[in-house]
């Protein structure tokens, strides 16, 4: 047991260089987590005759280490990870495997130089499958530090040719913003969609759609404001504001503006692919708009996807007249990537993707993941609103829905979580602590 808690002390530590397929929040796991657990676990030993393993636990990873987690799909990943070393198994067995290969294990009991001479023969660089996770993650840390380094050089670079200055870089920019602007079409008509779609007690959607507009109305206000003063500012008919200098220096490096992004829905995709997400985005609201209520919702298009979960338990809540606190989410992945009608409850979403596990169409469950290949698309998923006692979570995956790669992200004014959205079960063969430690998660965008 000393050995296995030395052993998770290392792996909750070297998971952070994975990001967030780690950790959604970096963590400062300290020798002084391990130290109070050593003692902790050496007086349970001293004094039962037979170790209370489940107290130790609680007091190893809710309390000690614990105690540094906040965010809870953290908090299911860090016990998840203590079951896997603290348990009878390695009490009583002589090589108590950590690893499905069998490389990383508990040796069996003998003297301190013994334990030094098996830790020296351990691979000196860490595999994926020491940390429960897919060989695929190594590529996403690779990807991540390569990602960084390039952001780093082109803020150095702007810095270094101050400001992005000369007849060059002005004529690019205008080109920039003028490229943007005729991207964008015309805000939403707010009253015309009130007219069309008013409140009605039994269809919450329509508040969903004019509220989603007005959002997006609010986002595109800012970014056609900042360019056609941009523009401006090019020509020199108003002063070049710190704001506006900001602005010009991310385009000319393809990045977001922080203006806009102060503004927007979470996204790490670059400028040109913030651009089109955002044209597509309202394209879906105008289809909506002109043809009445999608079949299937591109989940990923919604500003605020709290609203809309809202709006499908409401109108199933209003409907069979059952308090919306009783009821929650059911869901169901459906053989199929399209669908043209919509369901007598509840609500089909699209638009979702598998980051650390691929979904198997021929077993409809959780698989490994292909080699090289990091993201699968998800098919057709039905929510349907259900009581609470009767949703089951047996052979099912509960997997956190998150809006960006990032994962984490900052409780709002509304108590939501700006990144997270929600769980959904999904099914799968293999157990479900098998996934926590894979750090497999749904999407609702990539950073492409």
């Amino acid at each position: 047991l000393l050995f296995s808690l030395c052993f998770f002390h290392a792996i909750v530590q070297e998971r952070k260089k994975f990001g967030p397929i780690g950790w959604n929040i970096q963590y400062g796991f300290n020798d002084s987590d391990l130290r109070i657990s050593l003692q902790q676990l050496q007086l349970f030993v001293n004094e039962y005759e037979h170790i209370p393993l489940k107290a130790v636990t609680y007091l190893t990873g809710e309390c000690n280490y614990g105690g540094r987690v906040t965010d809870d799909w953290d908090r299911r990943c860090i016990t998840t990870i203590l079951r896997v070393y603290y348990n009878e198994e390695v009490v009583h067995d002589n090589k108590y495997k950590f690893s499905p290969s069998g490389t990383y294990y508990a040796p069996p009991s003998g003297p301190y130089d013994s334990f030094l001479q098996f830790i020296k023969g351990l691979p000196a660089t860490q595999l994926p499958e020491v940390f429960g996770m897919h060989d695929n993650v190594d590529i996403s840390r690779e990807l991540q530090g390569t990602k960084q380094l390039f952001e780093d050089l082109l803020v150095t670079q702007v810095q270094t040719s101050g400001g992005g200055g000369g007849s060059d870089s002005e004529t690019q920019l205008n080109d920039i913003a003028s490229d943007i602007l005729t991207k964008i079409p015309a805000t939403f008509d707010i009253e015309d969609a009130i007219e069309k779609y008013p409140v009605r007690y039994e269809e919450s959607m329509n508040t969903v759609l004019v509220q989603e507009m007005e959002r997006f109305n609010r986002l595109c206000d800012v970014i056609k404001l900042s360019l056609v003063n941009l523009q401006k500012a090019i020509k020199g008919l108003v002063v070049m504001s710190d704001s506006l200098e900001k602005v010009a220096n991310s385009l000319l490096v393809g990045k977001v503006p922080d203006l806009w992004s102060g503004h927007s829905y979470p996204s790490l995709k670059p400028l040109g692919s913030y651009v089109t997400d955002l044209v597509a985005r309202l394209k879906f609201l105008q289809n909506w708009f002109e043809n009445d209520k999608p079949p299937c919702f591109w989940v990923s298009g919604f500003y605020f996807t709290q609203a809309f979960l809202t709006g499908v338990k409401q109108n199933y809540a209003r409907k069979y007249t059952i308090p919306i606190d009783r009821l929650d989410m059911d869901f169901e992945v459906l053989p199929c990537d399209e669908i043209d009608t919509s369901p007598e409850d509840g609500a089909y979403i699209s638009g979702l993707f598998l980051e650390g596990a691929r979904w198997d169409n021929k077993k409809m469950a959780l698989a490994e993941s292909l080699p090289k290949i990091l993201y699968d698309a998800m098919p057709v998923i039905w929510l349907k609103p259900a009581l609470k006692t009767d949703i089951s979570t047996e052979g099912k995956y509960v997997s956190p829905v998150y809006k960006t790669s990032a994962r984490q992200g900052q409780l709002s004014t509304t108590g939501h979580s700006t990144n997270f959205v929600l769980a959904i079960n999904v099914p799968t063969i293999k157990p479900q602590k098998h996934w926590v430690l894979r750090g497999t998660c749904l999407l609702c965008s990539l950073d492409d």
